[in-house]
Formats: structure tokens, sequence, C-alpha cells
């Protein structure tokens, strides 16, 4: 069920998701404004800048002007410590300025993960956001994705950098939860998926890729593809807290980043339900060749239209 859309806004703009869901939107003729903290940030032809930062909520009331639809794809993990706090204050104060606007629609993209079951401080702030977009006096779309794979993805990084560098891993008891990741360009296709089908509006959505892996799973298939065969030696004293340094140590991620991340690699992440794919039934793309894509030696496939034949 297809709607004629208004007026678009994207928040985080310029980060990982932000940029190419931008880019994706303005090829199919979407009429897009960004909010973006620097004014000077670099933006696709086409887009309105709206410059404001969700912090200071003086400065929210000409984005959100006028706005049908918006998107939420900010977070604060790397602000460093505090991050929880900055995440909350953030959500409401644009939930505040979206109801004042009369915005009818906001699209969330957050994390998977079992609320109650000791969700890690990343995952339950995602949980959090959720919840006050979801107060909010207009429909809220609720993405939920484990890892994203993709240049750019701090997961992804973190997982091409271990298998470049070490040949001999030492590995925590976290390498055997499970993980449903899930390509950037099949996010992409999701979130515009949501824009132009009112069924989604008001719901929550598990989105992962077809598979379901182990965290060492995905370290020796990326090894594999790279013609490597790290040697990974399980350690059980290796808690996620001191693994997490281990990773910093070693990876080119920001720690700020790095270390709530690895945290969260005590809970399962997989997909509970699939009544998305009903909604969306275009072909996944598999992990090794979401890899391949995201290293650059395969073509990336093309999100739009359900089946991937849509403009980028």
């Amino acid at each position: 069920m297809e709607v004629g859309s208004g007026k678009v806004l994207v928040t985080g703009a310029t980060g990982f998701i932000g940029g190419r869901l931008v880019r994706a939107l303005v090829a199919e003729g979407h009429q897009v404004r960004c909010l973006v903290r620097h004014p000077a940030a670099k933006l696709p032809e086409g887009v309105e800048r709206a410059a404001g930062d969700l912090l200071q909520k003086q400065t929210l009331g000409a984005a959100v002007a006028g706005i049908d639809t918006a998107y939420y794809l900010v977070h604060s993990m790397a602000g460093g410590v505090g991050f929880e706090r900055r995440d909350r204050e953030s959500a409401e104060n644009f939930t505040a300025a979206a109801e004042r606007a009369g915005v009818r629609r906001v699209i969330y993209l957050g994390g998977l993960g079992d609320v109650g079951s000791g969700l890690s401080e990343h995952l339950a702030s995602r949980a959090e956001v959720a919840n006050i977009l979801g107060s909010g006096r207009f429909l809220t779309t609720w993405l939920r994705a484990a890892v994203i794979i993709g240049p750019g993805s701090a997961s992804y990084e973190m997982v091409k950098a271990l298998v470049e560098r070490l040949p001999v891993m030492v590995v925590p008891r976290w390498v055997y939860t499970r993980c449903q990741p899930i390509a950037v360009d099949d996010v992409i296709r999701y979130l515009l998926g949501c824009l132009g089908d009112e069924r989604t509006a008001g719901e929550t959505f598990d989105i992962g890729g077809p598979e379901i892996l182990s965290y060492r799973d995905m370290i020796k298939r990326f090894a594999r593809l790279q013609g490597k065969d790290p040697l990974m030696i399980p350690v059980p004293v290796l808690t996620p807290w001191l693994s997490s340094y281990w990773v910093v140590l070693v990876t080119p991620v920001d720690p700020a980043v790095a270390v709530p991340l690895v945290e969260g690699l005590k809970n399962d992440v997989i997909c509970r339900d699939d009544r998305i794919r009903m909604l969306m039934p275009f072909p996944l793309t598999a992990f090794d060749d979401a890899v391949r894509q995201a290293l650059g030696t395969a073509p990336p496939s093309v999100p739009g239209t359900p089946d991937g034949t849509g403009p980028k």
C-alpha cells in the first residue's frame, strides 16, 4: 500500500546509514531536508540543509517545520561516557519538536535485542530511544537491526581489522553469541520501503540477513574471503569488558564506540519475527556476498524497488 510522500527529514544525514539513505531518497525523487550540526557539512546536490543540534531544542523548529516523515538515525556513542543521557535528551527534544510541527511519521533504525534480557547499555539505550519516540503524537516505525555489513559500520570495521591484523586471536566467550548480520544495501531498501508503505506506520520490525551466525563464524568466513585462516583460541575468563580494551588496541574503531559495542556482544541479536518479509519480499544478500561488496570485490546491489532494480 503506497502513499504519496511529503517532505522528508533525515537526521544523522552524514553518518554511515544516513548518507546512503539521503542519496537513495534523492534518486527516487523525494524532497529531502537534512538536519546537520555543522552548516558546512557535505551533502548531495538537491537536498535542503537545516542546521541544528538535537541537544539544543531551540535549534529544531525550522528543521521539522513542514515535514511529513522524519528518519531518526542518530546516536551519541562517539561522544564517550554519558551517551545514554545524550541519546535520551536528543530523543526527547526531537519528539517535542516533531509534535509541535505536526510531523506525521517517524522511522527509526535501532538495535536488535530481547528487551528485559539483561541488555547491554548500548542496546538498552537504543530501546529507550524507541520508547521515547513511540510516546509522541506521530506514528513511529522501529526497525531493529543487528550487525550491518558495509564500509563505515563500526562492527564491520572491527571484524575486518581483527582479520587483517591478527593471525592468532585469543578470543572470549562472546565469539559464540549468535547474530543475524544484514547488508547495508538491504537496510537502505527497508528504510525506503517503510516510507512508501503505510502498513509499516506505528509498527516494530526485526530486520536481518538470511543467515544466523556466531561472531566466530563471521570472523572465519570474513577471513576465508581474504585468503586468511586465523587461529582462534577461546579463553573463558576474557569477559566482554576486558575484551573491549583488547579490541581497542588492535582496531581503528573509536574506543568510545568500540567499548559499548563489544560489551553488547553478550546478547544474542537475531530476528524473532519475519513480518516485514511479507511486506517487502526482496532477495536478501548472503553474508559472503555482503562482505565481498563491502571489500569492493563484488558489484554492489542497488537499493530502491523491492527487487533491487531501483535507483541508487
